[in-house]
């Protein structure tokens, strides 16, 4: 059969779409569905009745987007079919359903059509559409690598430091590792992880899933490749590791400062302890969602560092929510150009494009609108303050899952709003308004120039 003629399933199916952002969005959209259906059945449920439609929904929405945040207790209230299920819904949506789709199509039919290839791209934030079958491949292998050697740790440790039978410290570890490397946030205690706040093997191997999740493939697999040689990284990268680098520091910096003292989280540790729990309260708003303390109880000065972390979010391509560490950095690059005078905005030997620096003034305005109007909806849906409703709905908007503790109080209205936000931040902005544009309009030719006062 000649070339052109001969197709699969999955490519047929895949140029149904216009855009490859509308497979993205409604991907997703159809993997929360399913989970619903899941979750809404007795199985689901540790008594046995069925859990109400909105709550199945919630959930699903937060484990496919890889949020944490949730409207009942996940130990109490799910069954261990109910666990599973909202641990795969976990995976399948870390993973990406363009990235699975993808490798599914490539292992049946052993070939892509361009739309596959676009759709695999948008999703993995690849820079080229050169070898993606190789790397789609090397995201699915690297994350199960990544999740058998941290299910291994945790493991390990739940079963000789806490003396878990077998079996369950096996269950235990492979539910967190996949939670904490898709920076999922769901764990199987009331308290998060407020228990393992003095373990390092505990929380410093959930911290560095977080960090291996949160990164992004791209930029994972370039510093496996060449990790002695930073000259050699693209700007990607390098802007990807020295922002992330930063903001670590200077979270772990902000709460030693405000919360050494308090008697409700960090009060009662030794100094190494405290140490240890702001090292991992700074890297859980890179969209990690898991606590050792607890969150309701700090001071509003470290919920306005976690707000602005939580903002910002982890890396490009990878399983953190947010704007991410590039578009802060490619902000910050403009700021500096413009403060030095210079047209150009480069990096090393390198010159970011325009159209870059428009994205990411795109995906900021847009995501400070949105958190925005979302604080002012739920601020007259539900009688909480004001720092307490922001915080909640930049978690739900990065996809962090950190909550100040009124997330299951909030009215059935609030919860839609909650399940619109971790949907929207999860395909990102961008992604979404691209699905939904009917076309795209090319000017052919340009108008006069006329400048304007700003600032």
């Amino acid at each position: 059969m000649p070339r052109a003629v001969k197709r699969t399933w999955g490519t047929a199916l895949l140029d149904r779409f216009q855009r490859p952002a509308q497979v993205v969005v409604t991907g997703f959209g159809l993997v929360i569905l399913i989970g619903t259906a899941l979750l809404a059945s007795p199985a689901a449920t540790t008594s046995g009745a069925p859990a109400g439609l909105l709550t199945a929904l919630f959930t699903a929405t937060s484990a496919v987007c890889v949020t944490g945040l949730v409207a009942v207790d996940t130990e109490t209230h799910w069954s261990t079919f109910g666990e599973v299920v909202i641990a795969g819904l976990i995976q399948v949506g870390g993973l990406g359903i363009m990235t699975l789709a993808t490798l599914f199509t490539v292992l049946v039919s052993g070939r892509l059509g361009l739309r596959a290839r676009l759709s695999a791209q948008v999703e993995t934030k690849t820079p080229s559409m050169a070898d993606l079958r190789v790397l789609v491949r090397r995201v699915v292998l690297f994350s199960l690598m990544c999740e058998v050697v941290i299910a291994a740790v945790l493991t390990t440790r739940f079963a000789v430091g806490y003396g878990q039978p077998f079996g369950r410290a096996l269950y235990l570890g492979w539910f967190h590792a996949i939670s904490a490397f898709n920076n999922a946030g769901f764990a199987l205690w009331p308290d998060n992880l407020m228990r393992f706040v003095a373990d390092p093997w505990i929380t410093l191997t959930i911290a560095a899933a977080v960090v291996a999740g949160g990164l992004g493939f791209p930029v994972m697999f370039e510093l496996y490749r060449s990790w002695r040689r930073p000259s050699r990284w693209t700007v990607l990268t390098k802007i990807t590791v020295v922002v992330t680098t930063g903001l670590l520091l200077i979270g772990t910096l902000i709460f030693l400062v405000t919360e050494w003292r308090n008697p409700r989280t960090f009060g009662p540790l030794d100094d190494a302890d405290k140490l240890l729990a702001a090292f991992f309260a700074a890297v859980m708003p890179r969209s990690g969602g898991f606590n050792t303390v607890d969150i309701s109880q700090m001071n509003p000065s470290s919920w306005l560092a976690t707000d602005v972390l939580m903002f910002i979010g982890g890396g490009s391509g990878g399983t953190a929510g947010g704007i991410k560490v590039t578009t802060l950095g490619v902000l910050a690059l403009v700021v500096w150009a413009e403060l030095r005078g210079e047209s150009r905005v480069n990096v090393g030997h390198r010159r970011l494009p325009e159209s870059l620096q428009r994205q990411a003034v795109a995906i900021t305005l847009m995501g400070v609108s949105l958190v925005a109007v979302s604080t002012y909806i739920l601020l007259v849906l539900t009688p909480h303050s004001l720092d307490e409703v922001l915080f909640e709905v930049i978690s739900a908007f990065a996809t962090n899952g950190l909550s100040a503790g009124i997330t299951a109080d909030a009215t059935p209205a609030g919860h839609i709003l909650l399940v619109l936000l971790m949907f929207i931040g999860r395909v990102g902005p961008l992604t979404l308004g691209s699905a939904l544009a009917l076309r795209e309009r090319t000017r052919r030719y340009e108008l006069p120039e006329e400048r304007i006062i700003v600032g």
